[in-house]
């Protein structure tokens, strides 16, 4: 009974870590909160969410991948948010199944990717819950038992005209730039999340917190659309750059909260360019533009030693 107990604590424990993750925390205590966070604002939501990190979890187990990664939730979070993203983004009583299965997917390009990136020393970050989410998005074009939801719509960009007009909500902007970080749009959940940050350290909370405020005024002065940033949508990639850039690959450089508010305020025109350029497909941006930046800044690092 002791060592069942004791595999079933290890897979919450691992599991919490994996949704943690998501936000670079290596702690479970954040990733409970982040757990109830997501499940205030949707209970079949917190379900898959922790659902799908299991999923990753005992795929990378079960495949031989390294201990110290699992334990550390590294295989959850791409997991994490596949099994979030499916569930959202599908319908029909078969995509709980089928976003379980993605979450296995998930996991097993993660270490893929791994493999492939090892040698540039460039972390991997959310890439592969952005491959499978678009790739089975777009099957559902061709394959009948994959149902996409109606609104995902694909449009012309010769019709398209931005919104700019009505007030923009900058305290709900703010809690929903981290909420969005999960597909939530609930003031609630946005608090909970920054706490569970700052619970990881002060240092993070503080990053988190000007990540938003530079997301926020950036798309403000470009002129973004207000019900974007109203919703956190314009934030929450500009929230991941600004922790990844700033704390969690800064490597002692000089200037890297510097570099981490100029990475976060280009988050915004970047996410702008990739909403614009899936819009005929009818696909969310999703992380893509937070991977972009992210990715820009630290291989810039390799050349450029002080930023």
């Amino acid at each position: 009974m002791t060592i069942i107990n004791n595999k079933w604590g290890w897979l919450f424990i691992t599991s919490f870590k994996g949704i943690s993750q998501v936000i670079f925390i290596d702690n479970a205590a954040s990733g409970f909160i982040m757990l109830i966070a997501i499940t205030l604002a949707s209970y079949p939501l917190g379900i898959i969410a922790l659902i799908s990190s299991m999923v990753g979890t005992l795929v990378a187990k079960i495949g031989g991948a390294d201990n110290e990664s699992i334990n550390q939730g590294l295989f959850g979070y791409n997991s994490v948010l596949t099994g979030m993203a499916l569930s959202l983004f599908l319908t029909g009583n078969d995509r709980w199944l089928i976003a379980a299965v993605g979450a296995a997917i998930a996991a097993i390009v993660t270490a893929a990717m791994m493999h492939f990136m090892r040698q540039t020393t460039i972390p991997i970050l959310t890439f592969p819950f952005i491959v499978i989410t678009w790739f089975l998005l777009l099957s559902t074009y061709r394959l009948v038992t994959f149902k996409i939801s109606s609104a995902l719509i694909p449009q012309s960009l010769s019709h398209w005209t931005p919104d700019i007009k009505g007030q923009i909500n900058l305290l709900t902007g703010a809690l929903d730039s981290m909420g969005q970080i999960f597909f939530l749009d609930y003031a609630l959940s946005g608090i909970l999340l920054f706490l569970a940050v700052f619970l990881a350290g002060w240092r993070w909370g503080i990053y988190a917190i000007v990540g938003t405020i530079a997301a926020l005024l950036t798309s403000y002065f470009l002129k973004g659309e207000h019900t974007l940033i109203s919703h956190g949508l314009y934030g929450y990639n500009a929230v991941l750059t600004m922790l990844a850039v700033s704390e969690v690959f800064k490597e002692n450089h000089r200037y890297s909260v510097v570099t981490g508010i100029f990475a976060a305020c280009l988050t915004i025109p970047i996410t702008a360019s990739i909403d614009t350029w899936l819009l005929p497909y009818g696909l969310p941006a999703l992380t893509l533009p937070f991977v972009v930046c992210t990715w820009i800044f630290l291989a810039a690092r390799k050349v450029m030693s002080q930023i």
